[in-house]
Order: C-alpha cells, then structure tokens, then sequence
C-alpha cells in the first residue's frame, strides 16, 4: 500500500507519473491533477502545442533575442528541441567524446599529455586561475578512463531524475555553474594554504545535483553496487563525512581526490535544494546506483592539493 503525494490518501494500487515520478492515488494520477512539474518540460518535438502563431504578441517587433537574428529555430518543434528533457545524456556524450581530445588530439599537435600548456587546457590549477576556459574544460575531462566511468555512471542514473523536476535550462545552469565553483572552490583553498594544485572531472557538479536529489527527498532509496539499499540522506552524509574526514586527515587533496570540490558540490546542490523544495517541487522514491566510491578519485594534478574530482 502506497501514500498518494497529493493529497496523502493511501492506495492499494498506486499510480506512478511518468514525468515526475511521483505516487499516485486514481484521482491524482494525471499530470494536470497533481500540479506535475513536468508540465513545464512537456516533450512536444513535433511543436503540436506550439505554433507560434502568438509570438507576435510577446514580440511586436519580431526582433526577439540572438536565436531569432540568426535564424535558429529553438522552439519544441526546431532542430534544438532534441535538447528539452535530454541535457544529462547531452553531458554524457560531452565527457565521453572530450576524452580523446584530452588524450590523442594534444600529441599530434606537439603538447605532451601531462606539460602545463596541457594543464593550462584541461584543469583548473592555481598557476593560471583565471584562464576562464578551463572553469569549463575541466568539468568535461577526466584523469583516466576510471575517472570517467564512474563519474558517468552517477550522473546517468542521478542526472534524469533531478532534470525532470528542474527542466533542461536550470539543470544545464545547475551542473555548469556548480562544476566551475566546486573547482574554484578547490583552487582558493589551494592557494589561501600557499599550495599548488590543479583538478579536473564532473564530480563537483555531480556532487551538486545529489544534494538537490537529497533534500528533494531524502528517503529516496538507492541501491549503491546494485545491491546494498540505502536512503539518498544516509549515502550523502557518508560522502560529505569521508571528504571532510580525509580532509582534516590527511589534507584537502588526500588521495589525489579533490576533496573541497566535493563538498563544495554538495554544498551548492543542498542550498538550491532547498529552494526548490519550498516551490513545492518532488522527486521519485526509488533509484538504482552503481560504480565505487565517491564521484572521482585518482591522482592529483602538478605538486598540490588537487586532484580529480
């Protein structure tokens, strides 16, 4: 027996949304009936519900922003509609497809893998904070095909569930925004300690949409390897209690994991986290995860407390 979430009726035979995941009772089970934020992200790529034929009345003059000057078509219906409901699989196809442009592509121009002009493309690192590309770049590479797996694997079963209550736009921001500031953030201790460091991968972004996950609901249940059951809330306090130990033990980039970036991460996604749970936003009850250890561990970037993370 099951807890509608809308009005807390218990059901024999509940009804889960396909939008949002959440449960059900028969009166409540059609997206209108329960306010379903998914309404917002409706997947309409033949532009059935929007023809546009209103758009002159929010846009007299028909100027409307960069997309309309140069004629790209980012409605439901255009050749950009793929992207509504799919930017996790789109980051996905990102880190996989920026790997062997972090790995091949740099020999066969004459940068060794490994030297700082490498460094100052694919990490963030205390010697060149501001070279604003790598805030990006080092989101998107890994320090080994581990590294990418395993990250990868997080966000392929997190990454769904927490885009559909935020819908593409606010995802995308959420996990740009926070992969840069988990670095950043990793970086700025680095140098307030008089350190060096250099770090790269998702895991602060990643980090940061578990936090929203967690205070989403925090009794969602995940199956960490598959097999041990654990509530979201108690995986969460594992992972911020073994960064933060690791870090008092043996310093911010102990293990060569970017340490600080992780709890940076979480940090942000628990604080937008509450923000949507008082707009009223839910989350499933129920998810799968796998891969080992935190999101991100290896090696760290040149002499310092940086690190994968």
């Amino acid at each position: 027996m099951a807890k509608c979430d809308a009005c807390g009726e218990h059901e024999n035979m509940p009804y889960e949304c396909r939008r949002c995941g959440g449960t059900y009772c028969s009166d409540h089970r059609l997206p209108e009936s329960h306010d379903c934020p998914g309404l917002n992200e409706w997947n309409d790529p033949k532009g059935v519900f929007d023809s546009g034929f209103d758009d002159s009345v929010n846009d007299p003059g028909g100027s409307g922003g960069v997309a309309d000057r140069i004629g790209i078509d980012t409605g439901p219906g255009g050749p950009l509609g793929y992207f509504r409901g799919n930017m996790t699989y789109v980051f996905l196809a990102a880190m996989v497809l920026w790997f062997p442009v972090q790995y091949v592509l740099p020999p066969l121009v004459g940068v060794a893998v490994g030297s700082q002009t490498w460094y100052d493309v694919f990490t963030l690192n205390t010697e060149n904070v501001f070279y604003v590309w790598t805030w990006l770049t080092s989101t998107f590479s890994h320090g080994g095909v581990g590294h990418l797996f395993v990250n990868g694997l997080v966000l392929y079963f997190f990454g769904p569930v927490v885009e559909r209550r935020l819908g593409s736009r606010k995802f995308a921001a959420l996990f740009l925004i926070s992969g840069a500031a988990a670095g950043l953030a990793q970086v700025g201790v680095s140098l307030a300690m008089g350190d060096t460091a250099a770090v790269l991968g998702a895991s602060g972004a990643i980090a940061a949409v578990m936090g929203v996950l967690t205070v989403l609901n925090p009794n969602l249940t995940i199956y960490l390897y598959f097999v041990i059951p654990m509530p979201l809330w108690l995986a969460t306090t594992l992972f911020v209690g073994y960064s933060a130990f690791v870090s008092a033990a043996g310093g911010i980039g102990a293990g060569g994991v970017a340490q600080v970036a992780h709890l940076a991460g979480v940090a942000i996604g628990l604080a937008y986290g509450a923000k949507l749970k008082r707009e009223g936003e839910r989350a499933p009850q129920e998810i799968q995860l796998g891969g080992g250890g935190g999101p991100g561990r290896g090696p760290g970037g040149p002499g310092g407390p940086g690190g994968r993370f």
